[in-house]
């Protein structure tokens, strides 16, 4: 096939620019990537090696050449290489998504260390220090090559090569040495050495600078912890997380007996951008020892713990083991629950012996922590024993232990309130009576908030309770005296008539300044859990709720005066229909005729000037 000259996708072209224009102050990361991309590549070579044993190699390694005179640096793997179309689907294009964020990060962020790794784009950083790049590969198995060419312009040529050997090449031809870059002449061995033994140590494969293997190859994890400085845990944790921020914490495990692994886990400082999106890949590292099987096996920790990052290296499973078997392996499973259990413990001590971590953690991972708590089979009470929720007795997150202390006399119920923001919610009238007798409600703004508080009833016996379900049960609250709801019963039974939208009309001691609000029955579905369902694409049934008057307002007051002077009349009907537009607002929901509402309400203030 003849040379073909192709574009960037836009977003790498973008993304180009930034590289090659790079004013960033840490350029020996480009190495940093290209060795780890070079180690990636044998990983994935041995493990397809396990099930082909003619993708086999007897000597993998990563060979680094430095040709001072030419100003070329060149890293060669003897991986599981790439083909025509791997090439450029992995170069040409930024394949994950995220683009538009990635971007706009990298043009914001003063260090690009702290980006480029954790949106997967290393590849790109040669340009920080290349005036060409040039990439030799072939695909383990197949018969030719492919060579890739770019300067970084926008453009790059690609082509059939003959006599390639397997694996990848990348040779970088560096750009001049000045005063100003003295310090990142990458066309000295010397300054070679010093970057492989800080940043790619611990790679398990030879990494050799002519006959001299530059790495120990040491595993972390099997060292003793006095043997291993933190600044060797923090870039193997960049080198498997592709986060070059330090990690919030570490956790070592070892278990000896009938079942022997080790784990060295991880808990990053802030969320992966792709925390959330469903094909992201999460997991943990699985060795069986010392061989790499497995780079993303979710099998290892439950899913609301999929931001941990780490390896596992177990000593008594198969080298062929798979994914299904993972899933059904009763030592897998055991580990899984230590290793939950083991990251738990280490954010409760977090809790109790560091705020400022514990804040930034939670802040960072408490909404997908909280999954956890929908799933029937992790342990509720540990997740909870963890969890930190808005409150309205201060601007600081409280736990469920500190809310208990704080709770008064003969209260027995935790008070909840979900919704889309804190604001909301505090200006929601279904606060007023909790607010006016000193009652703590917790403010839950998480979308995941709406789900699990319908599976989770209770924390150490006491019942989570929301302040917008059913009657308020406030122990010092006294209901609606008999003869005060007589006063008010013809005029109800008016309304439940002439509101269609609503399912009851009832006086209410909920509130203390709103004249009215939306409560659902105690076992109905919240608005904000009815939107959510919607925006899935599952169409429920119209959810009718109860509206509830406050009679010492005004308004209601004067509602059921003028009902009993005239009867019902259109200005009335219109006076029904604005009270109920006004508490589905105050809480934040959708008018079904929003034009009508604001007619009827401009109409009716133009009359009272």
């Amino acid at each position: 096939m003849s040379t073909e000259t192709l574009e960037f996708q836009a977003e790498a072209r973008q993304l180009l620019q930034l590289m090659v224009h790079s004013i960033y102050s840490n350029k020996d990361i480009f190495l940093r990537e290209l060795i780890s991309n070079a180690s990636d590549a044998l990983d994935k070579r041995r493990l397809a090696g396990l099930t082909d044993d003619s993708l086999r190699t007897d000597d993998p390694h990563i060979a680094v050449e430095v040709d001072k005179d030419s100003r070329t640096l060149t890293v060669r793997d003897n991986g599981i290489g790439m083909s025509r179309d791997d090439v450029v689907g992995l170069i040409g294009t930024i394949a994950r998504s995220g683009t538009a964020e990635t971007l706009r990060r990298l043009k914001e962020s003063k260090d690009s260390a702290e980006l480029i790794g954790q949106f997967g784009v290393g590849f790109y950083s040669v340009f920080m220090v290349a005036d060409r790049v040039r990439l030799l590969t072939r695909r383990a198995g197949e018969e030719t090559g492919v060579r890739w060419e770019s300067d970084g312009d926008g453009t790059y040529t690609i082509e059939t090569a003959e006599d390639v050997p397997e694996g990848t090449s990348v040779t970088v031809h560096l750009r001049p040495a000045d005063e100003e870059d003295a310090l990142y002449d990458y066309a000295e061995e010397g300054k070679v050495r010093e970057i492989v033994k800080r940043y790619s140590d611990f790679i398990s494969f030879p990494i050799r600078m002519g006959d001299e293997t530059l790495n120990s190859m040491k595993a972390l994890w099997a060292r003793p912890r006095s043997e291993v400085k933190d600044e060797e845990y923090q870039e193997f944790y960049r080198h498997i997380s592709h986060d070059w921020s330090e990690p919030l914490e570490i956790i070592r495990m070892r278990a000896e007996g009938t079942f022997e692994y080790e784990a060295l886990l991880f808990v990053p400082a802030r969320a992966p951008h792709d925390l959330f999106q469903r094909d992201a890949r999460h997991g943990i590292q699985l060795y069986v020892k010392r061989v790499f099987i497995m780079d993303d096996s979710r099998e290892l920790l439950p899913g609301h713990l999929r931001f941990v990052k780490g390896v596992v290296d177990a000593a008594d499973l198969s080298l062929n083991v798979s994914r299904e078997i993972l899933q059904q392996d009763r030592h897998i499973q055991l580990i899984r629950r230590r290793l939950a259990k083991k990251v738990l413990s280490t954010v409760k001590d977090l809790m109790r012996n560091d705020a400022e971590k514990y804040r930034t953690f939670w802040r960072e991972f408490g909404a997908v922590v909280k999954e956890g708590l929908l799933d029937p089979a992790e342990d509720h009470r540990t997740i909870l024993d963890v969890a930190s929720f808005a409150s309205t007795a201060g601007d600081e997150p409280t736990s469920l232990a500190e809310y208990a202390a704080r709770m008064k006399d003969g209260q027995d119920k935790i008070y909840f309130m979900t919704g889309e923001s804190r604001a909301q919610i505090e200006n929601s009238p279904h606060l007023e009576a909790f607010r006016a007798q000193g009652y703590e409600v917790l403010l839950l703004t998480d979308p995941v908030d709406e789900i699990w508080v319908e599976a989770v009833r209770q924390h150490d016996g006491k019942e989570f309770r929301s302040v917008a379900r059913g009657s308020v049960d406030l122990p010092a609250e006294e209901e609606v005296s008999e003869e005060r709801s007589g006063s008010y019963a013809t005029l109800l039974t008016w309304l439940n008539e002439t509101l269609d939208e609503v399912k009851d009309v009832r006086l209410t001691t909920r509130l203390t300044s709103s004249p009215a609000c939306l409560v659902n029955d105690a076992d109905g579905i919240t608005p904000a859990l009815e939107r959510m369902y919607r925006a899935m694409g599952q169409e429920l049934p119209p959810v009718k709720r109860v509206l509830e008057l406050n009679p010492e307002h005004p308004l209601v007051g004067g509602l059921r005066a003028a009902y009993e002077e005239r009867g019902a009349d259109a200005e009335l009907a219109e006076t029904a229909e604005l009270l109920y537009g006004t508490a589905l607002l105050a809480e934040g929901g959708d008018l079904a005729d929003p034009a009508r509402f604001a007619k009827l309400l401009a109409d009716r203030l133009a009359r009272t000037m």
